[in-house]
């Protein structure tokens, strides 16, 4: 499976943006599909993961309130909608996919690049 991100760019503090991630060359059924970011100097951590039909989704804390993950009907698409957000969002955002438990982060499997994401004044 090859997963693309895309959305990433420099932002003002209380703006939004939404990131992609396209899954290709692979078998989709069963897959689930999430987010994870690292910020500077820190290490990477779980944002959220959403299921196969899109129809389960699992929030870390640092995505609860703000951050919402949606599925595209063809299912080999997600997106992270990211509103109101902070410089202590700046991140590398990585899009990842696996299975069969979306709560474990050890399930995702499959990698993206990484797309940046700064939030700065």
């Amino acid at each position: 499976v090859q997963l693309q991100a895309s959305g990433g760019g420099l932002v003002l503090p209380g703006d939004s943006l939404r990131l992609a991630c396209e899954a290709s060359e692979g078998t989709f059924s069963g897959l689930i599909m999430g987010w994870f970011r690292q910020g500077p100097g820190k290490e990477r951590e779980f944002l959220v993961g959403i299921d196969w039909q899109g129809r389960r989704t699992y929030y870390g804390d640092s995505a609860k309130g703000r951050f919402t993950i949606f599925r595209e009907s063809r299912r080999n698409t997600v997106y992270l909608q990211m509103n109101d957000l902070k410089p202590e969002d700046t991140a590398v955002y990585y899009c990842a996919a696996g299975g069969p438990d979306l709560r474990n982060r050890d399930d995702y499997v499959f990698w993206g690049r990484g797309t940046q994401v700064t939030v700065s004044p």
